[in-house]
């Protein structure tokens, strides 16, 4: 049987038919620099995934407060903030009802993420990203305050715009937003969608789509946020007449070399070259950042960003589709202009075409786990475990094939991962309102599996309660 058509493989379908899927050439990465499915985890981990809570409608996100209550919140995409509690019961009344102002025609459209301050406990603050009905579908990132009465409701008149970015098309939106170990805000922008990157967006850096971008949302005056002073394009601002001579806001220790200014660039940027980094996370041991960027008709890949970098790093599209030329039918690409190749991937066929990214273990009950960064497909249902080794090479392992459409992701304040998944269409006549299929799980080693579970259905076989 077929499955439904991917969530972010972004018109995948209309590209094949039009004949233009393009084989693979030889891979452009030498061999060892950037893993492919088949590697061995240390240890040669196994996993199985305990279902947590279901009828959600189109979940493609979960975020946790770290304010103590163990409460875990699920994005759904129709514009609903839903809480499940510590005892696993989904409560009936929305945290946050955002339906009237969510646009969520199309399966990439909608309410994509959330993010609780690091200090929620105390200040209440939140924050989401999603497509503005009103606009047709542009991005908007904004701030919701928790109501002073009721800590299961937010505030919804109170919502403060932040940020906002014009979509072309209805998909590449990008979704996840996380504050990082430096309490910075980070929110990954797909390239503004249709196919190919038509706009050349994601190599622009003055523009903030196809970017990874990170902001200060504590600012003092009427800014909506601040600009870390350590972005890479925020230390100065250059007046251009005849020459280069006037320079704006120049930091102690400038260069002021002509090859440096870059007026036009965005302030906020701090990554590029990202086509569709649907889901990203942090290494809540290391700071690492993992970033699943979705391909477009050939590889999907996994970038990874070590937790001292400064930032300014090109993952490459739409130059490079994982760590091969784009298009296809090109042999030879700037590879040199690229510098940051991603760390895995995998080619479109039985493993996928849409990677969901997850998240890296750092949990206290499953020691076998520790450490590794999962992933999933939403084609495919494959689960991967990526670990670097003493080597220093990436090893690549699929762990669990599912039957499960894996849209989103999120972790609790304990270090557990959670995938979402729904039995979603990418037709624009699909209605998520009549569908209220979506479930949440959680990855547990397959030797630790809790008594009376009901586990994933995985290829071949049903769901069944573990005796």
């Amino acid at each position: 049987m077929l499955r439904a058509r991917p969530l972010f493989a972004s018109l995948l379908v209309l590209t094949m038919i039009a004949g233009t899927l393009l084989a693979a050439v030889p891979r452009a990465a030498a061999e060892g620099e950037t893993a492919q499915p088949g590697g061995t985890l240390p240890g040669n981990p196994a996993i199985q995934l305990v279902k947590v809570a279901e009828g959600f409608m189109d979940p493609v996100n979960l975020a946790a407060p770290n304010d103590g209550t163990g409460r875990l919140f699920v994005v759904e995409r129709v514009g609903f903030i839903r809480i499940i509690d510590a005892d696993g019961k989904v409560l009936p009344d929305p945290f946050l009802d955002l339906t009237e102002l969510v646009q969520n025609d199309y399966l990439e459209q909608g309410l994509l993420g959330l993010a609780f301050h690091p200090d929620y406990k105390t200040n209440g603050l939140f924050y989401v990203n999603l497509t503005d009905y009103h606009t047709n579908g542009d991005t908007f990132i904004m701030e919701f305050h928790v109501s002073a009465d009721n800590p299961n409701v937010a505030d919804r008149e109170g919502g403060r715009l932040m940020l906002a970015v014009n979509q072309p098309y209805v998909n590449h939106n990008g979704g996840s937003l996380h504050f990082g170990p430096d309490g910075y805000l980070y929110i990954g922008m797909g390239d503004g969608g249709m196919g190919g990157d038509p706009y050349d967006m994601a190599q622009n850096r003055s523009e903030l789509l196809g970017k990874m971008l990170r902001i200060d949302v504590e600012t003092d005056g009427d800014a909506p946020y601040g600009i870390p002073e350590d972005n890479p394009y925020a230390t100065a601002r250059v007046v251009q007449s005849n020459s280069i001579t006037d320079v704006i806001g120049e930091t102690e220790g400038l260069s002021l070399e002509a090859a440096e200014y870059h007026p036009a660039y965005q302030r906020e940027i701090w990554a590029f070259g990202l086509r569709n980094p649907w889901q990203f996370s942090f290494d809540a041991k290391t700071g690492d950042l993992y970033i699943a960027d979705v391909g477009q008709v050939t590889w999907e890949e996994i970038n990874f960003q070590p937790a001292d970098s400064t930032g300014g790093e090109n993952y490459g599209w739409d130059i490079m589709e994982g760590s091969h030329c784009y298009p296809a039918v090109v042999t030879e690409c700037p590879r040199a202009q690229i510098g940051v190749l991603p760390v895995a991937e995998y080619k479109h066929g039985p493993d996928g075409c849409a990677i969901t990214g997850i998240g890296v273990y750092r949990g206290e009950e499953f020691k076998s786990l520790d450490g590794i960064y999962f992933n999933s497909d939403w084609c495919s249902g494959k689960f991967w475990g990526l670990q670097r080794g003493d080597d220093g090479n990436w090893n690549y392992q699929e762990l669990l094939d599912t039957k499960l459409l894996v849209t989103g992701a999120g972790a609790d304040t304990t270090g557990n991962l959670y995938a979402t998944a729904c039995t979603c269409e990418y037709t624009r006549q699909y209605n998520a309102f009549e569908n209220p299929t979506g479930t949440v799980w959680r990855i547990v080693a397959a030797d630790q599996i809790p008594e009376g579970a009901v586990t994933a259905p995985l290829e071949g076989d049903a769901a069944t309660p573990v005796a």
